[in-house]
């Protein structure tokens, strides 16, 4: 158990302040030995996974920041389905690797992602048209609260679009220690998404080696793929989720696009809803790639990456946020959404 231990080394964004007690649990009983020591006092509790989507508060957390390291990955025929168990603090892109390497389809469009295994739940990942919430069977958590260990199905995690129950109604309760993942031997990728299409347009059908290899090509040509020294690099990946809306809505934004001659590409989603991208609403509000404000600005490769181009504060980077957030309020009358964690604000968001 550390004090005063500064978290900004520990984020992409390379910002925030000091954690009140931190400690690393590579075990189940280690996770169990951290609550007791934070119940014991009275301490709120933030789990830290690669600190790839998260954004910490320049005055830190005052609690305790749990930095959950359970490795190993497990695998069995089960069927048709090859099983993967692995634990929470498993690097995420290595798994993936793992997976190609065994021939198993399912996670190839998720390659490249920063941040641990344990993170992929939380957030329903997904990228390129695939999404974790289609081959998770089960996870494991311990509840902050009563220190009992939980399994959850597919179904209790109450996946939809980048939120589980773990992100919404059940936002820290748990701590994921492993998840179960049933992947398809031999299957065929996934390659839907127009990028990929666009790709591999002439090609005869692409190995799942060769889907894996494309899609970090196309993250590292948008800034996405974390490469050390490349201040494009320093972000939490896309800040904002793509906004679902209706119908009506998407059609009078599209109008707005075709006056100007633009083209707006959108994507249906259940119930007769319609997904546009955040890149377009935020570039057409002004804020395009390369946008500087002092020490923060947008990626020059990807219009949904706010950077840290140096020296900037989590303060910098929320009141980037915010503006853009009004700017395309203003023009588009759409609520952007944030994709981080915010960890240290008032009320856990801003």
């Amino acid at each position: 158990m550390q004090e005063n231990v500064p978290l900004a080394g520990f984020t992409t964004f390379n910002v925030g302040g000091p954690a009140r007690y931190f400690c690393r649990a590579d075990s189940e009983s280690e996770v169990s030995e951290a609550l007791a020591f934070a119940k014991s006092r009275q301490l709120p509790v933030f789990v830290l996974g690669g600190g790839s989507n998260l954004v910490v508060s320049d005055r830190g957390f005052s609690g305790l920041v749990l930095k959950v390291e359970i490795k190993g990955a497990k695998a069995e025929n089960a069927g048709d389905s090859r099983i993967f168990e692995v634990g929470a603090g498993d690097d995420w892109d290595n798994f993936v690797a793992q997976t190609i390497d065994q021939n198993c389809a399912g996670l190839e469009c998720l390659s490249g992602i920063p941040g641990t295994v344990g993170g992929t739940p939380v957030q329903n990942v997904g990228a390129y048209g695939q999404e974790v919430s289609r081959t998770i069977e089960c996870v494991a958590a311990i509840e902050i609260a009563s220190g009992k260990k939980r399994h959850f199905s597919n179904a209790d995690c109450g996946f939809s679009y980048r939120t589980s129950i773990f992100n919404t109604s059940k936002r820290g309760a748990f701590i994921l220690l492993s998840a179960r993942y049933r992947l398809r031997p031999g299957g065929e990728p996934n390659v839907s998404y127009r990028d990929l299409k666009n790709y591999f347009a002439g090609h005869t059908a692409p190995s799942l080696l060769k889907v894996r290899n494309a899609v970090r090509e196309i993250r590292h040509s948008k800034a996405m793929l974390i490469v050390p020294g490349d201040d494009d690099c320093r972000s939490a990946g896309s800040f904002f989720k793509n906004p679902i809306v209706d119908r009506a809505t998407a059609d009078s934004i599209a109008q707005f696009a075709a006056l100007r001659g633009l083209t707006l590409t959108t994507y249906p989603v259940a119930d007769g809803m319609v997904k546009l991208p955040a890149a377009w609403l935020v570039e057409q509000s002004g804020f395009r790639k390369g946008f500087t404000a002092g020490p923060v600005g947008i990626s020059r490769r990807h219009a949904l990456a706010i950077v840290n181009r140096g020296g900037a504060t989590a303060a910098d980077i929320v009141a980037l946020k915010t503006r853009i957030q009004r700017a395309v309020v203003d023009q588009f009358g759409i609520d952007l959404k944030p994709e981080p964690v915010f960890v240290g604000f008032e009320g856990g968001s801003v």
